[in-house]
């Protein structure tokens, strides 16, 4: 992702000030931070909480799309609001990936009408992908939850708990990512699917995110930059 990012980023015009990696974590300094107008973080469950604090007291905008971390995500909107500074977070960029998350509020909603229908989900991504399910799959389960009345949680690969949503994580070879969601009646099955070809829609995604926060203060999402309903 970083790769990508890099190189859209470039493309539009902009200009990399720093990159952080594993290899230099020492440079992520808040001198070196403020030489920069937006950070873009895509790293691991276990950093990206810091990096956000390293981020906001060196007072530069932050686009985040790390997942596995979201217990902690009242704390940073609590310190964003008291400290007035901007944070754009989503658990996917794709464009395609929030009309997907648009349909299944839709259809969520028919569906809680309807007790005959069953829903179930599975994602798949790459191996080196360390949190499961992933985000963008918690996003589509808790849509699901929030408009029926029937669903009250979601539960990772097995579930016998009717009030549950079952989501299989699979882990294949380089999958950007795919995610399934199944309704399954007596009589018929709907299946919907979003897959992703490759990573670059995601990065285009983030360098949008940060040019559309660059005079903003708050807290956003990509319901927020493109005005999707659902």
């Amino acid at each position: 992702m970083g790769h990508e990012i890099e190189k859209i980023a470039l493309e539009k015009g902009h200009e990399i000030e720093l990159i952080i990696d594993i290899n230099n974590q020492h440079e992520s300094t808040a001198d070196n931070l403020k030489k920069a107008d937006v950070a873009i973080d895509f790293s691991t469950p276990d950093s990206a909480f810091s990096n956000i604090l390293k981020c906001f007291e060196a007072h530069i905008l932050v686009v985040c799309g790390t997942t596995g971390w979201l217990d902690r995500m009242g704390e940073i909107r609590e310190i964003c609001e008291k400290e007035k500074q901007t944070f754009f977070y989503a658990s996917n960029f794709s464009l395609g990936v929030n009309i997907f998350f648009a349909l299944n509020k839709y259809v969520a909603a028919i569906m809680n009408k309807l007790p005959e229908y069953e829903v179930e989900m599975k994602e798949i991504h790459h191996v080196h992908k360390l949190d499961a399910p992933s985000g963008t799959a918690i996003t589509l389960a808790n849509d699901i939850i929030n408009r029926m009345e029937r669903k009250q949680k979601w539960e990772l690969n097995k579930t016998s708990d009717i009030s549950a949503i079952k989501i299989s994580a699979l882990r294949e070879n380089e999958v950007p990512g795919t995610h399934f969601i199944t309704w399954d009646s007596p009589v018929d099955r709907i299946e919907m699917i979003h897959e992703a070809k490759n990573r670059k829609g995601l990065a285009l995604g983030a360098v949008m995110a940060a040019e559309f926060i660059r005079d903003k203060k708050g807290i956003y999402s990509m319901e927020d930059m493109i005005k999707l309903q659902g």
